[in-house]
Parts: structure tokens; C-alpha cells; sequence
């Protein structure tokens, strides 16, 4: 169990944000803890699925409750990354150039619809989500601590949109769908409250220092000798030749590892067990396994790598 001296609000903010944006998205626990547990890992969340089942809400809804400033930019294809990231411009009065930055420079960046920009701007992002900096005509600029990129993006057979390459998908550390609600949920939705008056509404559940500290805890979350050698059988699996599409690095590795100690820390445990690396695998694995694959896929090819352990 997590130790009962810390203080109230590192106990329970997390229950109190999963709340919060539980109210705003209904009938998807699973989804909002997933995401939670991505963001307190310091991991980038990509949401993709059908226009219209509450992506950007859901995005919208982390964002508030994290309490931290946070810029929205829709991704088209005209998108430029001087446009994300800024540019250099003249100074009228010291002379030269003067960097001005650019909506990255968030703590929070939503990406909406982020695979109908270019891939040449899809690609402005890859120093910022692994190294929280970007360099801009040799000089290297600090991004906000703590940053997150949530983005969302619609399946990639529809018109307008490019295909994320395999290295701007390994940046994320998961891939979440939300799917259709269920009929009660759906029925609450109708009944219920504009979910822009919802969002507006909901308080800020956390601050900068706070996530900060969050993330500490997660990060010294025990994890077994006996756990690691599972989490290591499961990387070895999936670099079997042919096994799948795409393999798990030890980036991959690293990151799911977090992910797993994330998702104790939100059952107020200060240990890792084997189901928390099982909670995790679909969304962590999927898009790296099979970066083609859309995230409804996620739970068979988790099972595949599930089986492949089994039978080595």
C-alpha cells in the first residue's frame, strides 16, 4: 500500500481528477484511467478514433484538471513548423533576429486531429516529445516542465489524412481509443449537460508543483527483480523475426515500465505487480507492435504477445 503518512492532496488528487473527468466523459473509466496513468508517467497520449466520440473532450477534460496552462492547435495540412514551434524574427530594437516561440511552448499542447498535418510538421515534434526542448537555428530552447502533448487523430483511411511514422508514434507512450458509449451512458449524454458548459465548469483538481511531485512518487514505485524479468520476457517476444510488424525498444520498455508504476500509484500501491503490466500492454504496445494496426486492435495483439511468453 502507498504509505499513509504522505500528504492528503498527493493521496488524493488522483482520485479526485479521475473523478473530475469522469463527469465530463461518461461510461469510460477504463479510457480516463488509462490516460491519467500516461500523463503521471510523463508519457505523451495519442486518442484516435471516429470524429465525434469525444476526443478532443476528453483531451479538453485532462488539460483542466491538470490546472496547467495549455494551448489547442488544429493540425491541417497547411500546418508549418514555424507555426508550431515559432520563428525567428527581426528585433526593431536591439537589431538581429529574436526568437518568438510558438504554441508548443505549453506545459499542455492539445494536437487536435494531429495526422492531416504534413509529415514534415508531424516530424517538428519529435525532439520536443523525447527531449522537452527544441532547437531552432542552433540554438536550443527549454520547453515547460511538466509538458504533455495529448493529440487526437481519425483513422487513417479517411480523406486528408497522413500516416504517423513509426518514430513520431513511438513518442507517445499510448494509444487509446474511446469507441461508441453504452446505452445508459449514451442516454445520460442526451439528458445531460452541454459538455462545452461541463468543461468550463470543471475546477482544476492539481498545479504545476503538484504534478510534479506525482510524478516523483511514480517514479519510485518498487518494482521486482520477479516483475522486471516478466516485463523483459515480454520485450523479448515481441523482437521474435516475423512475430509482428514492429518490435518493443527498451524506450518501449522504459516507458511501459512507468506506465505500470502509474497504474499501481492510481490503485494506492507502492509496488508494481504483473497485472499492472498487463493493464497497461494493449494501450502501451499496440501502435509499436503494429503501427498500421487502429487501436481497436490493441487487445488481440496484446493477447498475441501474452502468448507468445507463454509458449517460449
Amino acid at each position: 500500500m502507498v504509505p499513509a503518512d504522505l500528504p492528503d492532496s498527493l493521496l488524493s488528487a488522483p482520485d479526485r481528477m479521475l473523478a473530475a473527468i469522469g463527469a465530463v466523459i461518461l461510461g469510460k473509466p477504463l479510457q480516463i484511467r488509462l490516460a491519467l496513468a500516461c500523463l503521471l508517467a510523463r508519457g505523451h497520449l495519442l486518442i484516435e478514433d471516429q470524429p465525434g466520440v469525444g476526443k478532443s473532450t476528453l483531451a479538453q477534460a485532462l488539460a483542466a484538471v491538470l490546472g496547467l496552462p495549455s494551448r489547442r492547435v488544429q493540425f491541417t495540412s497547411d500546418l508549418l513548423p514555424g507555426d508550431l514551434i515559432g520563428s525567428l524574427l527581426p528585433d526593431q530594437t536591439h537589431g538581429g533576429l529574436r526568437f518568438h516561440p510558438g504554441p508548443l511552448f505549453t506545459p499542455v499542447l492539445l494536437a487536435d486531429e494531429i495526422n492531416r498535418a504534413s509529415p514534415r510538421t508531424q516530424s517538428a515534434l519529435l525532439e520536443a516529445m523525447e527531449e522537452r526542448r527544441v532547437s531552432v537555428d542552433g540554438t536550443r530552447h527549454e520547453l515547460p516542465n511538466p509538458f504533455f502533448v495529448l493529440a487526437t487523430q481519425n483513422p487513417s483511411d479517411q480523406t486528408g489524412t497522413f500516416p504517423l511514422p513509426e518514430s513520431q508514434m513511438d513518442r507517445f507512450l499510448m494509444r487509446i481509443e474511446l469507441g461508441y458509449p453504452d446505452l445508459a451512458a449514451e442516454r445520460a449524454l442526451l439528458l445531460g449537460q452541454d459538455r462545452r458548459a461541463l468543461l468550463a465548469a470543471v475546477t482544476p483538481c492539481a498545479d504545476a508543483g503538484l504534478i510534479l511531485a506525482l510524478q516523483a512518487k511514480v517514479q519510485a514505485v518498487y518494482t521486482a527483480p520477479a516483475v522486471l524479468d516478466y516485463l523483459q520476457a515480454l520485450l523479448q517476444a515481441s523482437r521474435v523475426p516475423g512475430a509482428f510488424a514492429g518490435r518493443l525498444s527498451p524506450r518501449a520498455g522504459l516507458g511501459w515500465l512507468q506506465a505500470a508504476r502509474a497504474w499501481a500509484w492510481l490503485d494506492h500501491r507502492d509496488h508494481v505487480l504483473p497485472e499492472d503490466l498487463q493493464a497497461v500492454l494493449p494501450a502501451v504496445t499496440a501502435h509499436r507492435l503494429d503501427p498500421a494496426s487502429p487501436a481497436s486492435e490493441a487487445p488481440a495483439l496484446a493477447a498475441r504477445l501474452r502468448q507468445a511468453v507463454r509458449l517460449a
